[in-house]
């Protein structure tokens, strides 16, 4: 399992010491990066926490996801390796279902 958390749906306002204090009660945290626009330099809404251990990551995403933080609730899960992305749900029919 990775150690790696996603955390999205966040306040433009959450810094990097902010998302460190919070998933640090549930254990070390190795890094925490709050990704930026990198032609404005606002923040995305969402980052990544590193946890120091599988089980530290699997509990803060437990107790934190869907939970209120400085006014948002957390989306909170493990981070997909780069490159990849979860599986997206159509809503339109084929064309046979015509």
């Amino acid at each position: 399992m990775s150690n790696k958390v996603y955390v999205g749906n966040m306040s433009y306002r959450t810094s990097e010491e902010g998302l460190r204090n919070l998933f640090s009660n549930f254990g070390e945290v190795n890094s925490v990066t709050v990704i930026h626009d990198r032609e404005t330099g606002r923040s995305k809404g969402f980052g990544f926490v590193e946890m120091a251990d599988s089980g530290a990551a699997q509990a803060a995403i437990e107790a934190l996801n869907d939970k209120d933080f400085e006014g948002r609730r957390l989306k909170v899960n493990l981070a997909l390796p780069k490159g990849e992305s979860a599986p997206r749900q159509r809503s339109y029919r084929s064309r046979d279902q015509y």
